[in-house]
């Protein structure tokens, strides 16, 4: 195969603030909308690669997109070639830190530029990595916040309903471990013992209070215990992981593949969850995939389904993808749910254009 030679020109930065079908309600805040910014990568071949990112806060966006106009500029000329441009954009950087915002900005120029590649290979992205198209095994995480007990329920039912799924995310950490097993009731009673259950603290727990409500939850059948303290608390969540018969889960929170060496290396959990902005976009992906996969680890995704979906169908310890269509309104065409997967789509890049209307309708 003849790889595409694209050359950086140009990127095109906008923000949108989308109202959410449910809010967002955990230990880190109530969320009615939720922020998006827009990547339009062009290439002076005519290719333009897309990717977005989920910067949580719209203020945000005010320092993000003159830092990814910064990058890009310093890119303008160069070849497409992202393991270049994603040494030189983090190298760059090494004066003010490579994590946070900085990292944030040069993973969504990363996805833009393997989109424009596939683009332009007239392959999808996960062929190009080497892959196949095909379907991938998902939860919702569309629903099922620190929201009133009674009405949990009636929400899981239709989580399910939305995709033919069988499994579900339940945030929990509420002030009493009674309400934490209500909940856990609440949800199985309506869908029943077969819908798996992962449940996300959201790091709303100190060590001693994961301890005691990890422990007495411990046999309530759950898939995962996702984030019950601070993220960088290591050696916590190492002594959670030997003390717990249920499996502990982080990684969203990990800056670049080093960070996932580092917790693997501490035995600091039974499986991980890269997200694509901090884990380094695509490239940081794979780095940190080949990790996980040397140590036999789970991987499963966290927030941006579509590309994520991509490099699931090329991740040796490929596990779940986290579902939710916060997206959706401002992709022009969706990617397909078929019972309880998301569908790859057989078309060039990552698969993702946009609704222009829908994208003026909700521009910040």
């Amino acid at each position: 195969m003849t790889m595409p030679r694209l050359t950086y020109e140009s990127v095109r930065v906008r923000p949108v603030v989308i109202p959410l079908r449910r809010p967002v309600v955990s230990k880190v805040g109530r969320f009615d909308a939720w922020p998006l910014v827009l990547i339009d990568l062009a290439t002076r071949e005519g290719v333009v690669g897309r990717s977005y990112l989920e910067p949580y806060l719209a203020t945000a966006a005010r320092y993000l997109v003159p830092l990814i106009d910064d990058l890009a500029a310093a890119l303008r000329g160069q070849p497409v070639a992202p393991l270049d441009a994603y040494a030189r954009m983090t190298g760059s950087q090494h004066l003010i830190g490579r994590e946070g915002l900085t990292l944030i900005a040069a993973s969504g120029l990363d996805m833009a530029a393997w989109d424009a590649l596939a683009q332009a290979a007239g392959q999808p992205l996960c062929v190009l990595l080497g892959g196949s198209v095909g379907p991938v095994p998902a939860y919702n995480s569309n629903g099922l916040w620190l929201t009133p007990l009674e009405a949990l329920g009636d929400e899981a039912a239709a989580l399910v309903a939305e995709g033919g799924f069988r499994a579900l995310k339940l945030r929990l950490g509420r002030p009493r471990l009674d309400d934490d097993l209500a909940a856990i009731g609440a949800v199985r009673g309506a869908v029943g013992e077969d819908v798996k259950l992962m449940v996300d603290f959201n790091q709303g727990l100190s060590l001693s209070e994961a301890l005691l409500r990890c422990h007495a939850l411990d046999d309530q059948g759950l898939d995962w215990f996702e984030e019950p303290i601070a993220y960088d608390l290591l050696d916590g969540y190492a002594q959670l992981a030997r003390e717990l018969d249920t499996p502990v889960q982080l990684g969203e929170n990990f800056y670049g593949p080093r960070a996932m060496h580092r917790a693997i290396a501490a035995q600091a959990g039974d499986c991980v969850m890269p997200d694509l902005m901090r884990i380094g976009g695509v490239t940081g992906w794979m780095r940190a995939a080949a990790i996980a996969g040397a140590a036999g680890v789970p991987v499963s995704t966290h927030l941006y389904p579509e590309t994520a979906a991509h490099l699931m169908r090329v991740t040796e310890t490929a596990h779940w993808l986290e579902w939710q269509d916060w997206a959706d309104p401002v992709i022009a065409e969706p990617f397909a749910l078929r019972d309880g997967h998301l569908v790859v789509p057989d078309r060039p890049g990552a698969g993702v254009a946009w609704n222009e209307e829908a994208v003026k309708r909700y521009a910040a």
